[in-house]
């Protein structure tokens, strides 16, 4: 046997090597990617999203879960499906704790009697007939109630005053969410009798109270619980502030009435060679009840509606499936999305790549990916697509697949993050003033042709992104 010199059997292992590193990188062919600018280019000037979201904002309107209008939300997106030529319309059942709100109204009645706009919580209890009236204690945030004696909470309404300032991505929500779901629940095994908060928002001028959902599992635990407006929170805080001691009469009705079941809503693309694998993108069907959902979250559902309806539009179909999914009560704690990863856990691996849109419809900023190493490339020939329109690439963060599809990625899906422009959505996010005057035409044609064009090139890939049961498990992503 002939043999080789050393140098020149290590630059043949070398090669060799190099090629079957080279084999094992995902990337997408230059075809799908000249596609890919098409569907963006196309979509920048399409207006089919904002169709979408006026059809459902105007036809059905607020989508509380469980509510009539959840049941109308359905029919309408399956109709809507339908109408955009989705090739596979299904419903897959989700089962929730039905929680009403009837009404509510608050009022100082000492030392400065006047009323106070307010909006009760999800999953808060209502108040005794003829209503709850008890002296207030203050607290700047939950750590400081949370270090509070007990005795000086037994029997009193808690009032969080903690603020929110406007950043563009949002990141302020996690004080006002963390009071909002956490707080009740503390005050409650405080033994407090009720619960206030500074609502969750940054709208510091407007008398629209937030509302949003509470930490409260078990309907026995639960306490009147409640949303201040910033004006009226400022308002208390003053009054507090004279010394005296102050009482509040609380009248709260609402409460959980027993289950509910809905569904989450899914049309599909499929695709004509591996069609059992998928590309998941959505958005979450249902609202809160004082607006009409605009901006949370019928602009995600229409985001995704469209994405796919333009890439049924093309000549061929994708090489994979392009699933879109409109999530059923993601408001109540992600009830859809925690449905649909318990019920589709087995078949991660057949997950390309996904990402949920529920941060509004604002311009998208950035892109964040949390994939294996080996489909980075693939990100990056992504993120050069979308550059031309405004979408930087971070590789230093991971994605966490936004709100519901966050579940699927918590069990090894490969998943992105699109960041909306947060800078104002916290002024109307819950509010009565979440309405279809708030999105605009173009910028929500931006989010489309992002999600469009990242959907198709993953459809399109040569390879996956990783995606297998707990592939991501330690990646730090908090979507």
């Amino acid at each position: 046997m002939r043999r080789l010199p050393l140098s020149l059997l290590a630059a043949s292992l070398m090669l060799a090597i190099g090629t079957a590193n080279a084999a094992s990188q995902t990337t997408i062919p230059a075809a799908a990617v000249k596609t890919a600018e098409q569907l963006r280019d196309k979509a920048m000037g399409d207006n089919t999203g904002y169709q979408i979201v006026e059809s459902l904002t105007t036809e059905v309107g607020a989508r509380l879960a469980g509510s009539p209008a959840d049941a109308r939300g359905r029919e309408w997106a399956i109709a809507k499906f339908k109408e955009l030529g989705y090739d596979k319309v299904y419903t897959e059942t989700v089962t929730y704790p039905l929680w009403e709100r009837r009404s509510e109204h608050a009022e100082i009645v000492a030392p400065f009697p006047q009323a106070l706009d307010l909006i009760a919580l999800g999953y808060s209890a209502g108040t005794p007939k003829g209503g709850l009236t008890a002296e207030v204690v203050r607290f700047d945030s939950l750590d400081a109630l949370k270090k509070a004696d007990p005795a000086t909470v037994k029997g009193k309404i808690v009032y969080v005053d903690a603020h929110m300032e406007r950043h563009k991505d949002g990141h302020d929500y996690a004080i006002g969410s963390s009071v909002r779901v956490g707080g009740p629940v503390i005050a409650s095994r405080m033994g407090a009798a009720g619960f206030l908060l500074r609502s969750a928002g940054t709208d510091a001028n407007s008398r629209t109270p937030h509302t949003g959902v509470t930490g409260f599992k078990d309907a026995k635990d639960a306490i009147p619980a409640a949303a201040l407006s910033n004006p009226d929170a400022d308002q208390l805080t003053r009054v507090l502030a004279y010394g005296k001691p102050v009482s509040i009469k609380l009248e709260l009705d609402c409460g959980i009435t027993g289950t509910y079941t809905g569904a989450n809503v899914i049309g599909e693309i499929t695709g004509k060679k591996h069609p059992e694998q998928v590309v998941a993108i959505g958005g979450h069907l249902d609202s809160w009840d004082p607006g009409t959902g605009a901006i949370d979250d019928a602009s995600g559902v229409a985001i995704a509606m469209a994405a796919g309806k333009l890439i049924h539009d093309l000549p061929q179909r994708p090489d994979r499936t392009i699933r879109v999914i409109a999530f059923a009560n993601e408001e109540m704690g992600l009830w859809g999305g925690r449905a649909y990863a318990d019920k589709h856990a087995s078949e991660v691996s057949r997950f390309q790549l996904g990402t949920e849109s529920d941060f509004g419809a604002r311009k998208i900023w950035r892109m964040t990916a949390s994939v294996k190493p080996e489909a980075r490339g693939a990100i990056e020939q992504i993120a050069k697509v979308v550059a031309p329109i405004g979408v930087d690439y971070d590789a230093s963060k991971p994605g966490g697949g936004g709100s519901d599809l966050s579940q699927m990625h918590a069990k090894g899906m490969a998943a992105l993050s699109l960041t909306q422009d947060g800078t104002d959505y916290f002024d109307y996010h819950h509010t009565a003033n979440d309405t279809l005057d708030k999105i605009d035409p173009k910028e929500l044609a931006q989010n489309v042709a992002v999600y469009a064009a990242f959907s198709y090139m993953a459809a399109q890939a040569n390879g996956d992104f990783g995606s297998a049961p707990n592939a991501f498990k330690s990646d730090g992503a908090e979507d």
